[in-house]
């Protein structure tokens, strides 16, 4: 059914192919960067991923480069970072990375833009206009996040041990640049979980209170995308079709939630995540077919439809009308079980060795606070948080 209104957007450049890292110089140019600030973490350095960055943008070589980006940034960093910015006169951003990356990419830009010292100061729902404009290229070397063209940020407060969630169009990169060549070296473990991350992010897109048409045609694109080509591109790492497919599928995906929000499994998720430190994807992977059972009494009729682009035609056509949404939470369940087989991928909170029984019931506390919440098809109180967490345990 269509919305009576909705919203939708991304204006985000994308530069997607074989060799798009090429484009770098010329779209800093493009933007007017003369001084950027380089951002990515202490792996990729490490890989020679950043190396080949820095290469591709030889013509405007950065003012600063920061690599001590850890995989679960917080706010502490971003502040940090954004004083080397200023220090350092720089003009613009260029972040490489994962979610971690791209998100502390989008808090510097926004401390910048408002001329703020401390990005606790700036969190919010559209609570902020664009303000100074600060150039920023994400350049994405996992297939999960797809915060290259979200409006969401997500960065840790290791204080009050949660994750603190900022949501502006302004947040968007002016680039996307997508090259398979930054997410070859990903192991499969982690291509696994990323994956699984991306899907997660397009079957709640299609399925919050918020999904219209445009995030469902990005949505259903990014499904096919993903159950074509993660298998592939876990087992076969090297396999250059599967990668780009896979960071298109991201990228999909990101932009379809960006645009309809998540729900129920981000929410606890996210609680997993700043509570135990539980791998967002890892955490996605597990809780997608727990929190899908949870809404399945509610979203019959969007599960039945899923089932087409989850398992494809022959399988759809097959399966009795009634029976199509629970088959398609049983298509995830097998995609996971698969994944673990290959590279082992935890299917359980215990096999992520972070999560105890005890803390189960501190995850549902604060689960039911978190802004994903809010577009969940079914309220889910506390005690229901408890009872996926102990279903999914």
């Amino acid at each position: 059914m269509l919305p009576q209104y909705f919203e939708f957007q991304n204006a985000v450049k994308i530069c997607s192919g074989l060799l798009a890292l090429d484009r770098l110089s010329y779209e800093l140019r493009s933007l007017g960067a003369k001084a950027p600030l380089v951002l990515s973490d202490a792996t990729l350095r490490k890989l020679g991923l950043l190396d080949r960055v820095l290469s591709a943008m030889s013509d405007i070589p950065p003012t600063c480069v920061y690599t001590e980006i850890p995989a679960d940034s917080g706010t502490e960093i971003v502040d940090h970072i954004a004083r080397l910015y200023r220090e350092n006169e720089c003009d613009s951003i260029v972040a490489a990375g994962g979610g971690s990356v791209l998100d502390t990419a989008k808090g510097v830009a926004l401390l910048i833009a408002h001329d703020a010292s401390h990005i606790k100061s700036l969190m919010g729902c559209d609570t902020l206009d664009r303000g100074r404009r600060v150039p920023y290229i994400a350049i994405p070397t996992t297939a999960g996040t797809g915060s290259e063209v979200t409006a969401v940020a997500v960065v840790s407060d290791s204080v009050h041990q949660v994750k603190l969630e900022y949501i502006s169009t302004h947040l968007m990169p002016d680039v996307a640049i997508l090259d398979p060549r930054m997410t070859q070296s990903l192991p499969p473990r982690i291509t696994a979980s990323t994956g699984m991350d991306a899907l997660c992010h397009a079957v709640e897109a299609f399925s919050s209170t918020q999904k219209n048409p445009l995030s469902d045609a990005y949505a259903i694109a990014a499904i096919r995308l993903i159950m074509e080509n993660l298998e592939q591109a876990t087992r076969h790492p090297n396999d250059k079709q599967a990668r780009l497919a896979m960071a298109n599928a991201s990228l999909l995906a990101g932009s379809a939630f960006s645009n309809s929000m998540v729900g129920g499994v981000h929410a606890i998720g996210h609680a997993a995540g700043g509570l135990c430190h539980v791998a967002h994807g890892d955490a996605m992977a597990i809780l997608l077919p727990y929190v899908m059972r949870y809404n399945e009494d509610c979203l019959r009729e969007i599960y039945g439809e899923l089932l087409l682009y989850l398992g494809g035609a022959e399988l759809y056509a097959a399966t009795p009308k009634e029976r199509r949404p629970r088959e398609a939470i049983h298509v995830i369940r097998r995609l996971a079980k698969r994944l673990n087989r290959y590279c082992g991928l935890p299917l359980r909170l215990q096999d992520t060795g972070r999560v105890q029984a005890e803390d189960l019931p501190l995850i549902a506390q604060a689960a039911v606070n978190d802004g994903a919440m809010i577009a969940n098809i079914k309220p889910i109180s506390q005690k229901d948080a408890l009872k996926i967490l102990m279903h999914a345990y």
